[in-house]
């Protein structure tokens, strides 16, 4: 049998069979949601593109990465990492960043990324909730 998680009201939980989890209600905790779907959301007036990457390892890697969003001003709104599972010691960067890919100053921002990564994947652009 599969796994499976989903939010919603316990009451769904109950008539399904689930468990219930709850969910940690502080005023410090930030939860964030996404629509994933197929497609790419057309361009809207404040946009975010989320980035996976790596770096080699050597020192500076990340520093010379991220200078690509420093030339270009583009703003980043998140950075997270994560142990690599194909090789001990390999990091893999989650990165968001404000603008859309299809943006000029996101585009040569990309392509000099790329240079330097061992790895970048675009995981989307999509219109940022105000």
């Amino acid at each position: 049998m599969k796994d499976y998680a989903a939010i919603g009201r316990e009451e769904l939980a109950l008539q399904y069979r689930l468990k219930a989890v709850p969910i940690p209600d502080r005023r410090e905790n930030k939860t964030r949601f996404l629509i994933i779907g197929l497609g790419n959301p057309k361009r809207g007036p404040s946009n975010k593109t989320s980035i996976l990457f790596g770096v080699k390892d050597k020192p500076g890697a990340l520093h010379e990465a991220l200078l690509a969003f420093k030339r270009e001003r583009i703003n980043m709104t998140k950075i997270e990492s994560r142990p690599s599972k194909r090789k001990a010691w390999e990091y893999l960067f989650f990165v968001d960043i404000e603008g859309h890919e299809s943006e000029p100053r996101v585009r040569r921002a990309l392509v000099a990324l790329r240079r330097s990564t061992s790895l970048l994947r675009v995981l989307g652009s999509y219109p940022v909730a105000r």
